[in-house]
Order: C-alpha cells, then structure tokens, then sequence
C-alpha cells in the first residue's frame, strides 16, 4: 500500500477538488440512556431541495455512544471521534444502558428551523454531547450505487485535525448557529472542512489511497466493476465476472485497472477487503470469524493469513494495538 503520510496529502489535495455544500443542523446532550434511529433521507427535501443523497456527520463532543446500520454491527465512538454516513443510510445510535428506540423525528422539532435545534433527551446518566452535520455533493464518491466508502465508519482524526475540530465545534455550540438556512461559515464552511479531514485520515490507508482513485469511480468502464466490488466485498469475485458486469472483455478491464489504479482487479479486491477489514475491527467488537466471512474469506484461518501478509500482524494483535 501506499505510504501513509504521503497518501494522505495525496488524497487531500484530490479532495479539496470536491463541491460540497452543507449545514449543521442539530446538536444533541444525551443522558444513559438513549437511544433512537434516524432515517435522514426522509429530511433530505427539507434540509437540501432538490437532493436525493445527503452526506450525514455525528461529531462526538463529549462522552460516548455506539452507532450502527442495518447490518447491526455496533461501532463505538468516544469524545473526539466523527461518525460518518456517507449514503445517509437508516441507522441507530445509542448509550450504554439499554433504552427505548425512539424515531429522531420524535425529539426533534418539524422542519424548518430558524435557530440550530438542541435535543436534550436521555435517562440521567453520563452525558453524551453530539453535534449533527449534512452535506450534499453529486460526485461519485458519495453516489449511493457505487458505494465507494462503507455506509458506516469512525474517524479519530489526526491530534492537529482533532483539536481544530474541536475548537470549531466549541465556537458553533457557543454561537448557538443558525440552521441551514444561514450562510454563514459555521453553517457551511465548518462541516465541508470536518469532512474533508476525516475522509482524507479514512482514506489514506486504503486503496483509495491512489492518486487515479476518484477518478476511477467516474470511469465508465471502471465504475460498473468497483460498484461489485463495493457493494458485495464478500462475494468470491473473478476477473471474469467483474469484466462481465462491466460489459467488457477480461484483458481490457484488468489493462484499465492497471492504467489508472496502479494495481490489478485482484488486488484492488484484496486491499479493499483490507480497508473494510480496519474499519471493523477498530471501531466495533465483531469477532474475526465473522469479519472473515464478511470479507469474502471461507475461514478465519485464511482471512489471518490474508490479513498478516497485508498488514504484518495478525487482526487480533492489530486490534489490540490500535485500541491501546
């Protein structure tokens, strides 16, 4: 893979290119516990008209929650981490404490809002502070078919990063900013700068890594084959069947592949179940049986020896030290 601080300058500077524009819309004091699901398409009219994709942000300002998606797959988030959405997908968040899940649209007040909606919802316990972000862009990076990032991952950005976002995030709060509505650069310019930070750390150990990476994703006949890949990474994928779903012959998608990619259809499907492989195992508790089969590995046994020979230790000993 690509060296890490390099490839993150790489695909900042690749993402600074993007259009983004967007809001924050909410902020949160949760007490354990708490719970509630949240399906933010539905706001998507209302929040950006005309908008048929959001791009969705939890900035954890304090305390600590868990986050999930259909899968059911729990990651954890502690003050200082931003959960990303990138397909504004149905998802769940909640305490430690078991509690009811509630619908979002039952804390918040209806749309539209002339000041940032505060939601103060919980059982008493410890207090969890989250702050709530949109953005909307028409690149394909965030084209809900491709599915070029997981619907669901965690970021602790970089301690520069993470102090400027934190700080950030202080003003907003003590600004009480306006919804989006407003101009202003709280509304607009804070959340396009969270996420280029987060997705530039996200990136930067993937293969999206890559300099020709977002433009692969725009690709013709580089599109159809990554949006197999991404959307069924566990699936036992051959040459032959991604060249197929490109409608394309074998030796013209692996020469494409190689000419903008950098690397073989193969290996591209390798170092991406790798990437997912990360997310999983630094921000929720699956067990690495379960991670294998979600990956596209028949058993653990080959999914370590995949994982070793990819990252240089095993998923156990990477987990155990990313956590420390």
């Amino acid at each position: 893979m690509t060296d890490t601080s390099t490839a993150a300058t790489v695909v900042r500077s690749t993402l600074e290119q993007l259009r983004l524009e967007g809001a924050i819309f909410f902020r949160s004091e949760f007490t354990d516990g708490f719970a509630f699901e949240s399906a933010p398409l539905e706001l998507a009219a209302a929040l950006h008209p005309g908008a048929d994709r959001l791009i969705l942000f939890h900035i954890v300002a304090a305390g600590s929650c868990w986050v999930s998606v259909d899968d059911g797959v729990r990651h954890g988030a502690e003050a200082g981490d931003v959960i990303v959405l990138p397909y504004a997908d149905r998802y769940r968040m909640g305490g430690a404490t078991p509690a009811e899940l509630l619908s979002i649209l039952r804390l918040l007040d209806p749309l539209p809002w002339n000041d940032l909606p505060v939601i103060r919802h919980g059982g008493g316990g410890d207090r969890t502070d989250v702050v709530c972000g949109y953005l909307h862009s028409e690149h394909p990076l965030f084209d809900p078919r491709l599915r070029a990032l997981p619907p669901l991952f965690v970021v602790r950005p970089p301690a520069a990063a993470a102090e400027w976002v934190r700080a950030s995030v202080e003003y907003a709060l003590r600004a009480n900013a306006p919804s989006n509505r407003s101009a202003s650069l709280v509304s607009t310019r804070l959340p396009e700068l969270v996420l280029l930070e987060v997705l530039a750390a996200h990136l930067s150990t993937g293969p999206s890594a890559d300099r020709g990476w977002l433009a692969a994703l725009g690709d013709p006949l580089l599109a159809p084959a990554l949006a197999l890949v991404h959307g069924h990474p566990e699936r036992h994928w051959t040459v032959s069947e991604l060249a197929a779903g490109a409608n394309v012959s074998r030796s013209l998608l692996d020469e494409r592949f190689r000419a903008v990619l950098g690397r073989s259809p193969i290996r591209y499907l390798t170092e991406w179940r790798m990437h997912l492989a990360q997310d999983l195992l630094a921000t929720s508790e699956i067990t690495v049986f379960e991670l294998a089969r979600r990956v596209g590995y028949a058993s653990e046994e080959a999914f370590s020896r995949a994982f070793k020979r990819e990252l240089g230790v095993s998923p156990g000993l990477w987990r155990q030290r990313r956590r420390v």
